[in-house]
């Protein structure tokens, strides 16, 4: 399939280079790595393939721009990110549409991608000037204490190809405005829209060398070189936890600080008081937004016995008149998967829980032609062995599983290494605050589908990282805190 002629235009605005200290270039070996549309298979760009010595020269950058960019008035820091977030509103079409193209995404949350990772930008332009420290008298009357909260320093990001905007933003943005530089490796599945946004900041009036863009097909030597660089003082990355355990254990070698944000198995529960039509619109929303690819996804659907057939039967239904096709057409609902690995995975999983007893209500194959495509997915009466209750789907398959008591539903949902964010529909105020209370995830939606919000913390609890983006605790993951006494 041939591109349409406004995105061809657009692919070739966006730089095939590396963006290392202001200026675009090929990589010290003149390798390049293609990267394909998901819907059809075709290559629609060659980028530069970072080698490890072009990411030491970046991390070289981002050095050398640190204490300058640190001494920048926080005024002129929230200026420029605001110019950015103007900007990026601006030409909010052209991002859409160059993240739907490489990702799948149907172009309408594309969109909606462009508004969340915005937010990150005008939300930390406003934070950048707010950093407050402390000052008051030791309890023993000999001196004041003076606490201040200063750059962290250099930062490597490592974010995923599923969110390539608002995953670059949220990480970015903070940074920033705390006064740290920053070198950013995109996933190689999807690195143009990390590019032609760091392109964006360069010309809102950026300093070249604070943020560096390395696109790389060779993701663990380049972070095991610019992990273990004395120089890099934070790490902050989005992605499974098995890559997570392997970059804490090599961050812990010069004790950098770290945020990780990992994976996740959300439980969407269902109370058998729950308004039942807000709980199915929820879990479309849960489940199948950007195709069932992200850590946030509802992965177990867990429903009060009394109410699961109606709740299925709804679900089934929504879920059968799904529009799919390839995600930059207008009013695409479900577009392509990432790749043919992510087809083999649902696929999978699916005859997995058929397996142990569970029973297809609609979809469940794989679609023959072009693209990465699997037919968006119901599945009910899971059984505790299907492998859907332990792993990610991150896929369009919605499983039900039933329970009859609270107590029940509490330890299905809390039955997993995870906790990123859990859902609960109940129209019981005390029971949800119980949820609240008795769920172990760091976020949770009560009586909604979609959490993520730049003025809020996003981050898990146990095998689901570590610290919080966004919201007033986003921006302390790059400042680090200084106590100084001053004797009377």
């Amino acid at each position: 399939m041939a591109l349409k002629q406004n995105e061809q235009d657009l692919l070739d605005r966006v730089q095939s280079g590396l963006g290392i200290a202001g200026t675009w270039q090929p990589s010290s070996s003149n390798a390049t790595f293609d990267v394909k549309d998901p819907a059809t298979g075709e290559v629609i760009k060659s980028i530069a393939d970072a080698s490890v010595e072009d990411a030491v020269r970046a991390l070289d950058a981002a050095v050398a721009a640190q204490d300058a960019w640190a001494a920048t008035p926080t005024r002129e820091r929230s200026n420029i990110l605001r110019r950015a977030f103007d900007l990026l509103m601006e030409r909010k079409e052209e991002f859409a549409l160059l993240m739907s193209i490489e990702m799948g995404k149907p172009i309408s949350e594309a969109r909606g991608e462009v508004n969340y990772g915005g937010e990150f930008l005008r939300w930390f332009s406003e934070e950048a000037v707010r950093v407050h420290g402390d000052y008051r008298q030791n309890p023993e009357g000999t001196g004041t204490m003076m606490v201040s909260h200063l750059p962290v320093g250099p930062c490597y990001f490592i974010t995923p190809w599923n969110f390539p905007l608002a995953m670059a933003t949220r990480k970015i943005a903070p940074a920033l405005a705390a006064g740290c530089t920053v070198v950013i490796k995109p996933a190689a599945l999807t690195p143009l829209t990390t590019i032609y946004f760091v392109q964006l900041l360069e010309e809102v009036g950026l300093p070249a060398g604070v943020v560096n863009v390395v696109p790389t097909s060779k993701a663990s030597a380049q972070s095991s070189a610019l992990l273990s660089d004395t120089r890099l003082r934070k790490l902050s990355f989005t992605g499974s936890t098995p890559v997570g355990v392997k970059l804490l254990e090599a961050a812990a070698q010069n004790v950098l600080r770290t945020s990780m944000e990992l994976g996740g198995n959300a439980p969407f529960v269902v109370f058998e008081d729950a308004d039942l039509d807000k709980a199915v619109e929820g879990a479309m929303l849960a489940k199948f937004r950007n195709i069932g690819q992200a850590c946030t996804a509802a992965n177990r659907i867990i429903v009060h016995e009394s109410v699961a057939d109606e709740f299925a039967k709804k679900v089934a239904e929504k879920v059968a008149a799904f529009k799919i096709g390839r995600g930059a057409e207008e009013d695409v609902q479900i577009g392509a998967l990432i790749d043919d690995k992510a087809v083999a995975n649902s696929a999978r999983l699916v005859a997995d829980a058929v397996e142990n007893g569970a029973t297809v209500v609609t979809g469940g194959e794989v679609i023959d032609g072009p693209g990465n495509f699997f037919q968006p997915t119901v599945i009910d009466k899971l059984s505790p062995q299907a492998a859907i209750m332990r792993e990610e789907i991150f896929g369009p398959v919605l499983g039900i599983i039933r329970f009859s008591t609270e107590d029940e539903a509490v330890e299905i949902a809390n039955n997993t290494e995870y906790g990123l964010v859990s859902y609960v529909f109940t129209e019981n105020i005390a029971r949800g605050h119980r949820m609240i209370e008795k769920l172990e995830s760091g976020m949770m939606g009560l009586n909604t589908g979609i959490v993520s919000n730049a003025a809020a913390p996003f981050g898990g609890v146990k095998q689901s990282g570590l610290g919080r983006e966004g919201g007033a605790e986003g921006i302390h993951e790059f400042l680090s805190t200084k106590y100084t006494l001053i004797p009377r």
